[in-house]
């Protein structure tokens, strides 16, 4: 038999910083992917085994960020810093007796709301 999960009472307030903390991080890995490999421009390289490298590897040249890209990444990095501090130093984790377990179901919070959400869309 499964063991049942222990649910928590999180205030709405912690449960929007969370759900926002997870969007903005998601945000700022999806701006990283399209990012150019270095901030700064730089030559790229190729090495190969023939060069005495294990691994062969190869980089294009990178332009560097613009200004306007830097400040995107300085936005959302400034914004993930307000929230995870909102969330860390929320008065909900004093009234806690298991934190780490309490904090650790938050960040699932909202992958279980959605898999509630499609149950219910699809009638289960």
């Amino acid at each position: 038999m499964a063991d049942k999960q222990k649910t928590y009472d999180f205030p709405q307030d912690l449960r929007e910083a969370q759900l926002e903390l997870h969007q903005v991080q998601s945000a700022l890995a999806d701006l990283y992917k399209r990012l150019p490999w270095s901030i700064e421009p730089l030559s790229g390289w190729k090495h190969t085994k023939e060069n005495g490298h294990f691994h062969e590897t190869e980089r294009a040249d990178s332009p560097g960020w613009s200004d306007e890209q830097q400040a995107q990444v300085t936005e959302l990095r400034d914004r993930i810093l307000d929230l995870a501090t909102r969330v860390v130093t929320h008065d909900f984790w004093s009234t806690c007796d298991d934190a780490p377990a309490a904090r650790s179901a938050l960040k699932h919070l909202h992958e279980q709301e959605e898999q509630t959400e499609e149950q219910q869309a699809l009638g289960e």
